[in-house]
């Protein structure tokens, strides 16, 4: 969980693509976990503390479009950095289970590969922005970009990351199932066009095993 001390919670991330589901598979977790008697909290990056949303308006503004790749995951670390000190750190140091809607994961597939930085420098940026913080569980919502942008789009206007080419989101799905292959031990990969209750059910009964809460 840390590269310092450790907390006594549970970290989990959700990540991938545009579209994939992960705010509705955050939240039918919380509520599950909630009615099993766990305190759990759901968050998000960027924006889940009050400076970390004045940096979501600026790097999802499509105003910023010309805003450099390296200022780009610097704003994104910072976010991070702010959120892990005010809302994550305390929250699994209170023995909570911590559900977060993406983490470090996005910064390699959206700064390192889809804006073509060296990955091994964002990691680094973010290890230090996070003190080293990991999540003890990674859930990965994989699809298609084609099929996850055209549900995105449908649902509002795109953002400055949504607006990006096809390549570019193909680039940050092959990161993101490169990362899982490279620690199958902690990650969870599902395939995202499955119906959003059958991916819950997955997602229970990882969490149930380690938490030892039946599904």
């Amino acid at each position: 969980m840390s590269d310092d001390e450790p907390l006594r919670g549970l970290f989990i991330a959700f990540e991938g693509g545009e579209g994939a589901g992960k705010s509705t598979q955050v939240r039918r977790l919380q509520e599950w976990l909630t009615a099993e008697g766990r305190p759990a909290l759901a968050t998000f990056e960027p924006g889940g503390t009050p400076a970390g949303a004045a940096i979501r308006a600026i790097v999802l503004d499509r105003a910023h479009t010309g805003l450099s790749p390296r200022a780009e995951a610097l704003l994104y670390a910072a976010d991070r950095a702010q959120h892990a000190h005010a809302v994550l750190r305390p929250a699994l140091a209170a023995g909570e289970v911590v559900i977060t809607d993406r983490f470090v994961d996005s910064s390699l597939a959206y700064q390192g590969a889809g804006r073509t930085l060296s990955l091994e420098e964002v990691r680094t940026l973010s290890r230090w922005a996070t003190e080293g913080l990991r999540p003890d569980l990674t859930v990965l919502l994989d699809l298609p970009p084609e099929v996850g942008l055209a549900r995105a789009r449908g649902r509002a206007a795109a953002d400055r990351l949504e607006s990006e080419s096809l390549d570019f989101h193909q680039r940050v799905r092959t990161t993101f199932r490169a990362l899982a292959a490279a620690e199958p031990g902690r990650y969870l990969v599902l395939d995202a066009t499955r119906p959003a209750d059958e991916l819950a059910a997955d997602v229970r009964a990882r969490v149930g095993a380690l938490l030892g809460v039946p599904a």
